[in-house]
């Protein structure tokens, strides 16, 4: 145990030749005796403009009083988010991947300036908890994220509803299939208050994979936003984060290739978002390993999906938190013998230590989460494709009710802008592979996500006969046959480039092949033609951001060589 809890923020706190830092802590108020005690930061990503987000700042102050209870120095900050729900569909979705990078580098900037002993992050929708826990894993300080919780559902006429049936209505109305009343009521009604997107999305995904990384308390992915729960959670994370600075317990000692293990079973078995490869990969590099996308096609091979959860299924997740929450599922699969239950926690515990308490799934009374014995798919979900399309991998995000092949001929679209008014002039037919290129990390730049097409076309009742790859991303919303992450992108010379209309292609997901089935020569030819395209943007973070890059497949980092 460390009788020192303060080895950072004395650098500036006790050193006698600093006194004007030590002027500026009395004039925030501190006292003489608040400056022998250690400091932590809570980072909030809160902000009036997203309801992922708008009620992070009350809970952030939640935590600094419960830190102050503590015999601790809280002091809050804030970092930037980015709404993903607003910005889907428009050129702003391209700023979404990039704000993680930045997330990460705000609170690092912030914590390495100000010397702060621990860390705690209070963040809601989808980057700021990848990019919190990359901060947290640079400077492998205590540190514990408080996720802001999920929203409750809406409901319309008898209809429940989640953002992403707002998302959907778009293609119901264009097939006339909604009238002018409906649409605006399903718009109205979808989003009832604050909270992330309420699915198996991005933001609950990765909430989900953090609890069972370790870095967050039990239940903080389950427990909804506006609860007695959460508020309790807040108070909670001040106690563990006495413990891990008494006992010098730092992201490191957590964040093992075990524990990342765990987190890629958990969004195996709740059917979670293409977006945590991407993720999880990027977070495991913060603190010096190497996972990569076969890790994830591993462990897909020997889990299987189990939660009924939207986008394909029919559950939300308060409903994961009516039954017991993530602690419930996890402690079901570590009985199976799926998780390694000797994974070091924020709290100070193991994983099974954290869940020899937590409820058992009962079968016969709920069917949210559903027994091995019969699984919604015997595999897991996400899968890595190769071939000629994709010779450094893509993801693709097969729950089962898609089939497991595809061969149909291309529809091609420079962007999701061009796709929007083929869907609305009927250019994509049953059977077409529709193409989106030119929209990966570089191409986009930024990556986007292709919710507005995979919502458009879902809508318009396509959602069964086409498929849709990409070398952009999906939302933990998209559902269908879909294949994105497709690396190398069409921007840097990939084979997606060359596509064009007419061409067949198919998707093999038991061989986990992808390839344009057109004759070397051909593609020979149109190599030789090929003029790569500029950058769409010459200056500003877009342009930072494209020439920093990595690929899809090395999680899009920005902090490599």
């Amino acid at each position: 145990m460390s009788t020192e809890l303060n080895k950072y923020s004395k650098t500036i706190t006790q050193d006698p030749t600093l006194p004007a830092s030590q002027a500026m802590f009395y004039g925030i108020g501190l006292k003489e005796n608040d400056l022998k005690k250690a400091q932590v930061g809570i980072v909030s990503t809160g902000f009036d403009g997203n309801g992922c987000n708008m009620h992070l700042n009350a809970l952030a102050a939640e935590v600094k009083q419960a830190v102050w209870d503590q015999e601790l120095v809280g002091l809050i900050f804030n970092t930037i988010g980015v709404s993903d729900g607003m910005s889907n569909g428009t050129t702003g979705m391209r700023y979404s991947l990039v704000s993680r990078d930045v997330i990460a580098d705000s609170i690092e900037t912030v914590c390495g300036a100000q010397f702060y002993d621990g860390l705690i992050a209070v963040v809601g929708c989808d980057k700021n908890m990848p990019g919190a826990l990359m901060a947290m894993g640079r400077l492998n300080r205590p540190s514990i994220m408080v996720y802001g919780g999920t929203i409750a559902g809406g409901h319309y006429k008898g209809r429940e509803l989640n953002i992403v049936s707002a998302f959907e209505a778009l293609g119901e109305k264009i097939q006339n299939k909604l009238s002018d009343e409906d649409y605006k009521g399903i718009i109205q009604n979808a989003c009832p208050g604050a909270g992330a997107c309420g699915g198996m999305y991005t933001a609950n995904t990765l909430a989900s994979a953090i609890e069972a990384l370790g870095m967050a308390l039990p239940y903080s992915a389950s427990n909804p936003a506006l609860s007695k729960e959460k508020s309790a959670e807040c108070v909670d994370a001040s106690k563990a984060m006495l413990h891990l600075l008494k006992n010098d317990i730092k992201p490191r000692d957590i964040m093992t290739f075990k524990a990342f293990e765990n987190a890629i079973t958990v969004v195996m078995v709740l059917g979670g978002s293409t977006n945590a490869v991407l993720h999880l990969i990027a977070m495991a590099k913060s603190v010096g390993l190497q996972l990569n996308q076969e890790d994830f096609q591993r462990i897909s091979d020997k889990t299987s999906l189990l939660a009924d959860l939207k986008p394909s299924g029919k559950y939300l997740m308060e409903a994961v938190h009516k039954i017991g929450g993530v602690p419930a599922v996890m402690k079901y699969l570590l009985q199976k013998g799926y998780l390694h239950g000797d994974c070091l926690t924020v709290t100070g515990k193991t994983i099974a230590e954290n869940l020899a308490d937590a409820k058992d799934l009962d079968f016969e009374k709920q069917d949210v989460i559903l027994p091995f014995e019969r699984p919604i798919k015997k595999t897991g979900h996400l899968q890595i494709l190769y071939g000629n399309l994709a010779e450094k991998g893509s993801v693709a995000k097969i729950t089962g009710k898609e089939g497991e092949k595809f061969k149909g001929t291309a529809r091609v679209f420079n962007g999701e802008f061009e796709l929007v008014d083929g869907i609305q002039s009927g250019k994509i037919k049953e059977g077409d592979v529709v193409v989106i290129r030119y929209v990966g990390p570089k191409g986009g730049p930024g990556m986007p996500e292709m919710l507005k097409p995979t919502s458009l076309i879902m809508g318009s009742g396509l959602g069964k006969s086409v498929a849709l790859i990409t070398d952009g991303r999906f939302s933990g919303g998209s559902h269908g046959f879909v294949i994105g992450h497709i690396t190398p992108e069409a921007f840097d010379g990939g084979l997606l480039a060359l596509v064009e209309d007419g061409d067949w292609i198919e998707i093999d997901i038991k061989k986990r092949q992808i390839n344009l089935l057109v004759e070397e020569k051909k593609i020979a030819i149109r190599r030789s033609h090929h003029k790569a395209p500029e950058l769409s943007v010459k200056s500003g973070v877009l342009y930072k951001y494209a020439k920093q890059v990595k690929t899809a497949a090395d999680g899009c980092v920005t902090d490599e060589d």
